[in-house]
């Protein structure tokens, strides 16, 4: 008994052909193609299919990660949208999605430590904390912004010990600012990231102590608002 195929004999095995290409390409070439890499995300290891795939001590930028597995989800694709979830491997605490379309990118409901010491210039700040951290750039533009972050201290700067510092993510001209707090409102910290990854930051302080003001001004900050400030720019 013979079963004719509604195709064509050739045009099904192209067909055929080009479905087990798409569902067997290699995580690793994957990552251009999809707009990711040239957004800086990057791993030192990429293996699996785009599918089913492992990013070992995967990076945004210079922004460390960890190990991640991760997998690009069908729907999006129908609306012309790349969306590739991710969550860590082993002790990695993050999960989220990285979003790329013809003219952006972003990341969707990130729940993870995120490893920023030395990112950062001389801001001793070691670990950023995000909760449910989504942010989506397009045409150079920060669209939208939502989530809370936290900042965990390693250290102190021109003497003077920086606590944990909080806050919420939101679009301000533009860019992506991070308005980040400690619990008595006496440190702040701006943080604004433009879609091409550079970042200008201006820190804060009032200290409780008069003699620590030669130091701060050693360390670069200046006289303003009652305290004293330092700004910072640079690229992650």
């Amino acid at each position: 008994m013979r079963v004719r195929l509604p195709l064509g004999r050739g045009l099904f095995f192209v067909c055929a052909f080009l479905f087990a290409l798409i569902a067997l390409l290699p995580l690793r070439l994957a990552l251009d193609p999809l707009g990711l890499g040239e957004h800086g995300v990057a791993a030192r290891e990429a293996t699996g299919s785009v599918w089913l795939g492992t990013m070992r001590e995967a990076q945004l930028g210079r922004i460390a990660l960890g190990d991640l597995a991760v997998g690009l989800e069908t729907l999006p694709l129908l609306a012309g949208r790349a969306r590739v979830s991710a969550q860590g491997l082993g002790d990695t605490p993050f999960k989220g999605a990285f979003n790329s379309t013809r003219h952006g990118f972003g990341v969707d409901d990130v729940t993870a430590q995120l490893r920023m010491a030395g990112t950062l210039g001389p801001l001793p700040l070691g670990v950023f904390d995000t909760t449910d951290l989504s942010v989506h750039f397009a045409d150079g533009l920060c669209r939208t912004a939502e989530g809370r972050v936290r900042a965990a201290a390693a250290g102190d700067i021109g003497g003077f010990p920086l606590p944990g510092l909080s806050g919420t993510a939101r679009c301000d001209g533009g860019v992506l600012l991070l308005a980040l707090a400690s619990d008595a409102g006496t440190e702040t910290l701006q943080l604004r990231i433009g879609a091409n990854g550079r970042y200008r930051a201006e820190l804060g302080v009032r200290p409780s102590q008069p003699e620590l003001a030669p130091a701060l001004t050693a360390a670069g900050f200046v006289q303003a608002g009652g305290g004293y400030s330092l700004r910072l720019a640079g690229a992650f």
